[in-house]
């Protein structure tokens, strides 16, 4: 679904390679996890894959599509949860779940009927007239996934996902994103929650200074690391323990 081939990224003014000479294939419909340290390169990565920053060097394709002669079918293509919230705070969850879903050429009783059914789905229809300011964060997550699927993506870009959410609403989000990858969506997957990313992803990447240091199947990964009993006990053989602060 997904081929990178020596893609790099450097930002004007700075010193070092964001993402440096990155090669990855993802299958169809894996649940992929692209884990590292802050300031790994995760985000610039996604955000290259999701056309809204240029690479350096290199190249990728996604669906056989190439980011250089199809940018707005791949928009088409690819659905994206932002790590902030993407909503407008004094609409109501329908109101923007309309908005973002005509942004992709939704309208009519099709639209109305795909966000209720979302809504529904993720436990929301009750709230659905009411203003996205009042919401929790739990509520205020499973709108922003809703606004990114509605238009039924091949690829969904998940960009911590779960990050600040009581457990019931975790719990919720998880479930729902697994069913989407078994109706066929292939999820890329990024999280500092790595007894998540153990058991959701079906293969992981892990990322450290623009480059990948491993990558395979959660427990493949920690039978092959002596002494590692879960996949944050490689994550810190591979990355070291030294605080990762950046500004």
């Amino acid at each position: 679904m997904i081929h990178i081939n020596q893609v790099s990224k450097k930002y004007n003014g700075a010193d070092m390679f964001s993402v440096a000479n990155l090669s990855l294939h993802v299958n169809e419909k894996e649940i992929f996890g692209l884990l590292g340290p802050n300031g790994a390169g995760k985000t610039t990565l996604i955000s290259i894959l999701c056309s809204l920053i240029k690479p350096t060097s290199g190249e990728f394709t996604i669906n056989g599509l190439s980011y250089k002669k199809h940018k707005n079918q791949l928009k088409q293509l690819i659905g994206i949860v932002p790590q902030e919230y993407a909503l407008y705070p004094t609409l109501t969850a329908f109101e923007n779940l309309k908005y973002f879903g005509s942004m992709y050429g939704l309208k009519g009783p099709d639209l109305n009927q795909r966000i209720n059914k979302a809504l529904e789905h993720l436990g929301l229809l009750h709230f659905a007239h009411k203003k996205i300011q009042t919401f929790s964060g739990g509520m205020k997550r499973r709108v922003n996934l809703i606004a990114s699927i509605l238009h039924q993506p091949k690829v969904l870009f998940l960009d911590e996902p779960t990050v600040g959410v009581d457990v019931q609403s975790k719990n919720v989000i998880i479930k729902f994103l697994q069913e989407l990858n078994q109706q066929g969506t292939t999820i890329i997957y990024t999280s500092h929650h790595l007894n998540e990313a153990e058991s959701f992803c079906t293969r992981v990447a892990i990322i450290d200074h623009g480059k990948i240091i491993t990558k395979g199947e959660p427990k493949t990964l920690i039978n092959n690391h002596e002494g590692a009993h879960n996949l944050e006990d490689v994550f810190l053989n591979l990355t070291g323990k030294a605080l990762r602060d950046h500004a």
